[in-house]
Order: structure tokens, then sequence, then C-alpha cells
């Protein structure tokens, strides 16, 4: 037993099987609901046409004829394999047929022989008619037969039915004989492997790559005081403090920087300071908190 599915669920799970899918008209909204309940559905039923040609079949099932309004079922199947929706809810297709093969596909068991039509099929039967004159002779084409088996798998699928859910009109109501030119039970076989079938796995995403380790940021020397910067003074912090003004375009060395604070240095950290917009004794070349801080000298 299960809720009919909605018109989008039922397109998505039939192209989801695989099938070339034609929406005829107002699919959607086309059905019988006003006549009779849809649902609990509980299978699938498979019949033919009595008709040649997909177009002229698929404007009949739609519309039905003057004894039979239609939708005469849910889709119809083209020798092409292509699927054209035509209803979507109760459908004139199935009619009266036996409760004892309903209660059968409910329990998913052997059919028994239909021998009564006491039961409401368009309640409880999605239907498929397939583009066959059904006269014995008329072939069905590979192509047919493939999405005969894929939209009965994808019904099944989309409502965790096995391929007992699936009948033929001939094992439902006494006196029809569709579908005439292959079996239910070959049918069901067909279905039962397909369902069975694992699916082709997802294309396995390559390892990812693992990332670079983010660079650490950098580190600067803290302003060590004015009164490191005197004659004499060796240390790289001299020499790294010199790169950094030759970077800023303010190194005044003939050769260098070198580790020995010099006049070079000096004049150098003047440009700097002046750079900055420091002028007259706050210009003296002598690093202080705030200029030196802007310079940002790398740890040596």
């Amino acid at each position: 037993m299960a809720v009919p599915l909605t018109a989008a669920k039922l397109l998505k799970a039939l192209k989801d099987e695989g099938l070339t899918v034609v929406e005829h008209r107002s699919w959607r909204t086309h059905n019988r609901n006003h006549k009779g309940p849809w649902g609990p559905l509980h299978g699938v039923m498979i019949h033919h046409t009595v008709t040649s040609g997909t177009q002229s079949s698929v404007e009949l099932c739609y519309n039905g004829h003057s004894s039979l309004p239609g939708p005469l079922c849910h889709g119809v199947i083209a020798k092409d394999g292509t699927v054209h929706l035509v209803g979507n809810g109760r459908a004139n297709h199935a009619g009266s047929g036996d409760d004892e093969v309903l209660q059968a596909v409910v329990n998913e068991s052997a059919l028994p022989a239909d021998n009564e039509a006491n039961t409401d099929g368009n309640r409880h039967f999605y239907g498929f008619e397939c583009v066959n004159l059904g006269n014995g002779t008329d072939p069905w084409p590979a192509a047919q037969l493939e999405a005969v088996e894929k939209a009965a798998a994808a019904i099944c699928r989309a409502h965790g039915w096995t391929e007992r859910s699936v009948i033929g009109h001939l094992e439902w109501q006494p006196g029809k004989i569709d579908p005439r030119g292959f079996t239910m039970d070959s049918m069901r076989d067909r279905v039962g492997e397909r369902l069975a079938a694992a699916k082709p796995p997802a294309t396995p995403r390559p390892p990812a790559k693992p990332s670079a380790p983010k660079p650490k940021p950098p580190t600067y020397e803290p302003f060590p005081g004015a009164g490191f910067f005197k004659a004499g003074r060796r240390s790289a912090i001299v020499t790294a403090m010199g790169k950094r003004l030759v970077a800023e375009g303010c190194g005044r060395y003939e050769v260098g920087p070198s580790p020995a604070w010099s006049e070079a240095d000096r004049n150098s950290y003047a440009a700097w300071q002046r750079k900055l917009g420091y002028s007259g004794s706050n210009a003296d070349g002598i690093p202080g908190k705030t200029s030196w801080d802007r310079l940002k000298v790398p740890n040596s």
C-alpha cells in the first residue's frame, strides 16, 4: 500500500531510471479523481493499446473515447521506448478485477487465476499502455520492452515494492489478453533483476590533496629602545633594519648594511623618519618606537 506519487515525483522516478519522458499536454492535472478515489496504490499494470502510431495512440490515451473517457492510463510507451505521460491520478485503464489477485499483489505473492470482476482496479494501479496491435504478430522492439521494464521498476523502486507488484491486464480482469507478445513472468524477471542490480557506484572522488601548511604570520623585532642604537653596537638587528630601510627606498649606504651601527644607518633611518612625515629633531636618525613599529623589522 502506498500514497500515490505526485506528478513531480513520478516524472523524477522515470527519468532517474534512465527513461526518455515526454510530458503530454496537461497530464499533471488530467485524471478521473472526480469519479472515484485514487489510492492507496498497490502495483503497476501493463497493457497494449490495440493501435499503431505513437501520436495517435497518445492522443487516444489522453482523450479516451465516447464510451470510456480519458485518461486511459498514466503513460504510453512507444515502440522507440519513449514514455509519454498522459495522466496523473485515477485513470480508466484497469477496470474491475479479481479481489484475490489484488490481495496477492498486496502480499507480493503468486497470483491466483482471475475469475472475478468485483474490485475497482483504477483506484489501486498505475497503468502503462504500450503501442502494439496486440495481434501476436506486431513486434515488440527491444527498446520498448526495456522501457516497460524500466517504467515498472521505477515505480516499484519509488514505493519499495518488488517485481511481484507488476501485473498484466490479463492477470487482473477476466477476458483480457493484454499485453500480448511477451509473458508477464518474463517481464517480472527483468524487473526483479533491475531492482536487484546494484546501482553503479558514484565516481569516487580523488583523495583530497593535503592542504599546504599555512605560512606562519611574520613576526617582527620589538623596539629595543633608543639607547640600543649607538656607535660600536653590533647586532643582526642592525643588519635587518638596514635591509628594511633599503627596501623602503631610504638606504643611504655605500656598502652594506652591516651589523655595526654606523652613521650610514643613522642617515638611512633619518630618511625613513622624513618619509613618515617627521622633521627637525624628530628626524634625527635615532629610532623611536612609533617609527620602528611601522618599519616592521623581521626577526633576525
